[in-house]
């Protein structure tokens, strides 16, 4: 970990040099120009958001820690995906876990859970895919998402299962009131060219938002693992998006609104594997494969229609009913090597679902949200080999989801909340059915500190590739028992005077029944391995957030997550008493930026991620890593931005996976118009 102090100031001193420049110059238009006014509280405590409370609400109002970053704050540190977009919020290890490239699979770690065990909502439905789990969040670029949202600690009293480790919710774009178009291109290292457009408006008792985003890059980039001596440059690492967003808006009368909103995710993506580090130098976990011809396709449709009505007569009554639909399907192509190993693997899946919540505010003091859900899902996955010409079905079956849920919200004192909730799940899988009780409490000791405390029952239920697969390496096990999480948190909100705010929260996750790919000693009839039910794990940390106004017009933030994910049961006993793999690293993020009135925003940002095991017995780790990051925005005119970063500065090499080393410096500029 780096001295952050020293780093802190140093920041300040080249952004004070900055900004002496700045004011000497066109950018700021005279010393009378008025500061950014004291927002730094309001604006944390007042973000809307709705995955902690399944309504529309604030930050302040749920007695659980959640972080938002919005669309200003993603389109001022450059982010192109959404997983890029969460690189520097608490609690969330989501750098990727196959490189760092635009289109590197997203990996996202929450409180020592895996990325099969973060639920990931589209504007408040599911989209994990269930036949093999998780959701890649490197597929939704930037440009129509609105704010999203992080809620740690997972979620299953509210949306089920799949939300042991945490819930992100990406919120996408409303159509603006004014008509209006946006265009952006942006350039970049290793051939990165994106092109966006966005048009937006209301017409009438219609409003709509139209958007398109093309984003390609070669990523052959020069790379060093320091641990090997070792340096190459990456190849069929290249990547080209092709991203449609479209929503329609109606406005029916009578308090009632249908909006249609779908979403096309499209990508082509060389897969090129781990780098081939020479042996012995290395032990088995690091890869040594070259992939030269591998490819990944995907093209994904992600629609739905919602409903929403206001009834009576006041806005204490809201009925919303959602029905969805998804088509998520992904193409592998290994193509490299001799002829014999050369195979396809596709999978498609079908989602349908409904949801339908109602929020009633029963007294000015009490809240009940409550409705149901039901999603079933059907997942087909083939194998083919280019040698034979055969074609194998590795599974074709279904999942069938539904439930009911409650949540109780009363302010009992003026200083003191309270929350009661309960979910029962029903499903088709012979062990699927679940009951998820929460309770979560706060109290105002003062007008500068909140105290806060939350329990949450959570589970998983196993994938469909767990329990039917039937390829030559594995074989499904339909007796599995789902994933069943005991989360915990206390916490506290103290406002520091006028000039900020710290969130500082201890956790504690108990996850048993954890689902694990097993070896079968000798193989039966081929197959080599299947999934058990196997050990108890206990993630134990603390997450400090802390966002402070240092002077007019310049900000500063900073955050730190403690992961300590213990095995305390296992099959194997070699791991018990290790840290789980990969799961706990611990990460520092801090930042200090200036902003103004005319739209310039500078900032120097600072991530650090220290050493973590990548087995499971903790005889092999990869050393963790500081990078520097610096972005740029200035308002050139009413409606045209330029915008620009430099990367890892410092040009840090370093691996987030055994093979998969970083890009190391990247710079990208663009420039966006409004009309």
């Amino acid at each position: 970990m780096p001295n952050f102090h020293w780093s802190f100031l140093i920041n300040l001193l080249i952004l004070h040099t900055t900004y002496v420049i700045l004011s000497g110059g066109y950018v700021i238009a005279s010393e009378t120009e008025p500061d950014i006014e004291l927002t730094v509280i309001e604006k944390l405590l007042n973000q809307r958001v709705s995955s902690p409370l399944r309504r529309d609400g604030t930050v302040e109002d749920s007695t659980r820690p959640v972080y938002v970053i919005n669309q200003e704050e993603i389109e001022a540190r450059g982010a192109r995906t959404v997983k890029e977009a969460l690189r520097f919020l608490p609690g969330v290890l989501g750098d990727g876990t196959v490189g760092t490239g635009v289109g590197a699979l997203s990996g996202q770690f929450i409180r020592g859970s895996n990325t099969g065990q973060v639920l990931i909502l589209l504007d408040g439905r599911p989209i994990n895919n269930l036949g093999s789990g998780g959701f890649d969040l490197s597929e939704i670029t930037t440009n129509n998402v609105e704010r999203i949202e992080v809620l740690p600690g997972g979620g299953s009293t509210l949306y089920g299962s799949d939300a042991i480790g945490g819930v992100i919710n990406i919120i996408t774009r409303r159509p603006t009131e004014r008509i209006t178009t946006e265009t952006g291109v942006t350039l970049g290292s290793y051939g990165l060219n994106q092109q966006t457009i966005q048009n937006s408006g209301r017409q009438g008792d219609i409003s709509w938002v139209v958007g398109y985003n093309r984003t390609q890059a070669d990523n052959n980039y020069p790379f060093s693992i320091p641990e090997a001596n070792f340096e190459g440059i990456r190849e069929n690492d290249d990547v080209l998006f092709n991203n449609f967003n479209v929503k329609l808006e109606a406005d029916l009368g009578n308090r009632n609104t249908l909006t249609l909103s779908t979403l096309y995710l499209g990508k082509n993506q060389g897969v090129s594997g781990g780098v081939p580090i020479p042996e012995p130098q290395f032990g088995q976990g690091f890869f040594n494969s070259l992939t030269p011809n591998n490819r990944k396709f995907t093209d994904q449709v992600l629609a739905d229609l919602t409903w929403n009505s206001q009834l009576g007569e006041g806005n204490d009554s809201l009925l919303t009913a959602k029905i969805y639909t998804d088509f998520l399907n992904t193409r592998f192509d290994s193509r490299s090597g001799a002829i014999t190993s050369q195979s396809r693997f596709e999978t498609n899946q079908r989602s349908y679902g409904l949801q339908a919540t109602h929020s009633w505010q029963l007294a000015e003091n009490q809240i009940l949200v409550y409705g149901f859900d039901y999603r079933t899902v059907n997942v087909v996955n083939n194998s083919f080999q280019f040698a034979t010409n055969v074609n194998t079905e590795n599974y074709n079956d279904s999942i069938k989801q539904g439930a009911v849920f409650a949540k109780y919200e009363t302010n009992l004192t003026p200083s003191l909340s309270l929350n009661l909730g309960v979910r029962q799940d029903f499903s088709s899988l012979v062990n699927g059915s679940f009951t998820s009780p929460s309770v979560g409490t706060k109290l105002k000791l003062s007008d500068s500190t909140t105290l806060r405390a939350n329990y949450i029952r959570n589970f998983r239920a196993p994938t469909i590739a767990n329990l039917f697969n039937n390829n030559p390496t594995n074989i499904g096990n339909p007796e599995l028992e789902p994933e069943k999480g005991n989360s915990y948190d206390i916490g506290i909100d103290q406002k520091l005077g006028d000039i900020g705010l710290l969130r500082l929260t201890f956790f504690q996750n108990r996850v048993s029944d954890t689902i694990a790919f097993t070896r079968l000693t000798p193989p039966i009839n081929g197959n080599t391995g299947t999934f058990e039910n196997i050990g108890l794990v206990r993630t134990r940390g603390i997450e400090a957030a802390l966002n402070v106004q240092l002077a007019n017009n310049i900000f500063a933030f900073a955050n730190y997550t403690l992961n300590d994910p213990q095995i305390l049961e296992s099959s194997n006993p070699a791991e018990v008493g290790k840290e789980l793999r990969f799961a706990g690293a611990n990460s520092l993020n801090a930042g200090i930026s200036y902003e103004n009135g005319q739209g310039v925003y500078l900032g120097f940002l600072m991530r650090s991620l220290s050493g973590y095991p990548t087995n499971n017995t903790n005889t092999e780790f990869l050393s963790g890593y500081t990078t520097f990051d610096t972005k740029l925005r200035i308002s050139l005119s009413d409606n045209l931005v330029l915008s620009g970063s430099v990367d890892n500065i410092f040009n840090q090499r370093y691996q987030l996976f055994p093979g998969f080393p970083d890009a190391g410096r990247i710079f990208q500029v663009g420039l966006r118009s409004t009309f």
